[in-house]
């Protein structure tokens, strides 16, 4: 970024990590100068990306529905099918009950978040350089106060956010499936059991300290985890790209490095989707279960 020339490398890798906010204020709605402006601060870079690979997704997807041919179909429809196909087997496989809502948002959940991911291919002073030039001549910005942090999977409200939702889900299917009743038995009555009533009753707080760890570890592993391993690989590529700015050896390692790494993400990409989708309906089997 042109901002970002006269930053040193610690300056460089703040400014690259800063998402674009806006926060409601005692004077009103303010752009970047949210720090410490409490709970309403929105980061606009990341429901943005977040939002439109949403809507990429459905609309590419309802194009091939809407289109699908028996004989001859395109390349695009056959990756669909795919892609359609493997997560259904997937849900086949581990989900043990009977709900048509599983399948659909295990494959919205695994390719969004696979468009989510993929943003980290992007070169990390493209975007930024764009809207930073965008923000200066038109809006007439300062360019330190320029961000665009543009891989919504590495900010922690926005992999939250889809972790929260499905444990709102589980919470919902939890109390349907077995009830009230079923659903505070299951968080008072296990792991540990007793046919003597006495000791049951005294067992009653170890469990359900032990059961509401358990249940609220699910959200914060699933939010924690796609976040902390994206998170990660964009602050090496930031890493990584100020080697490109130390001279013609520094450009030339640079950009093996950047090459190597880019390579691995190949993996990385739909490793994460896939992590994240299975521990959805594995959670949420659990849920349907009925003991």
């Amino acid at each position: 970024m042109a901002s970002s020339e006269n930053l040193d490398s610690v300056g460089y890798i703040k400014h690259h990590l800063q998402n674009l906010q806006v926060c409601k204020t005692e004077e009103g709605w303010v752009w970047n100068e949210c720090q410490g402006a409490g709970f309403w601060t929105f980061n606009v870079d990341s429901l943005f990306f977040a939002f439109l690979l949403g809507a990429i997704f459905c609309f590419s997807f309802w194009r091939v529905a809407k289109n699908a041919k028996i004989d001859n179909p395109g390349r695009w429809q056959s990756m669909v099918e795919m892609i359609v196909e493997f997560v259904d087997k997937s849900v086949k496989d581990t989900f043990h009950g009977r709900n048509p809502l599983i399948a659909p948002l295990a494959l919205t959940i695994f390719v969004w978040v696979i468009l989510m991911n993929m943003m980290d291919w992007v070169p990390v002073d493209l975007l930024p350089w764009v809207a930073e030039q965008t923000n200066v001549h038109v809006l007439g910005n300062e360019p330190h106060t320029s961000y665009l942090k543009f891989l919504p999977t590495a900010d922690v409200n926005i992999t939250f956010s889809l972790s929260i939702g499905v444990f709102l889900l589980i919470l919902f299917y939890s109390i349907k499936v077995k009830g009230i009743g079923g659903f505070l038995g299951e968080l008072t009555l296990h792991p540990f059991s007793s046919k003597n009533k006495f000791v049951q009753v005294l067992l009653i707080p170890v469990n359900l300290l032990m059961e509401t760890i358990g249940l609220v570890a699910k959200p914060i592993s699933l939010g924690l985890r796609l976040f902390g391993n994206l998170y990660a690989a964009e602050l090496l590529f930031i890493l990584i790209a100020i080697l490109f700015s130390t001279g013609v050896g520094g450009f030339i390692g640079g950009f093996i490095s950047y090459m190597g790494w880019a390579i691995f993400h190949i993996l990385v990409i739909p490793l994460q989707a896939f992590i994240f989708m299975m521990l959805t309906i594995v959670y949420l089997s659990q849920a349907h279960e009925d003991h």
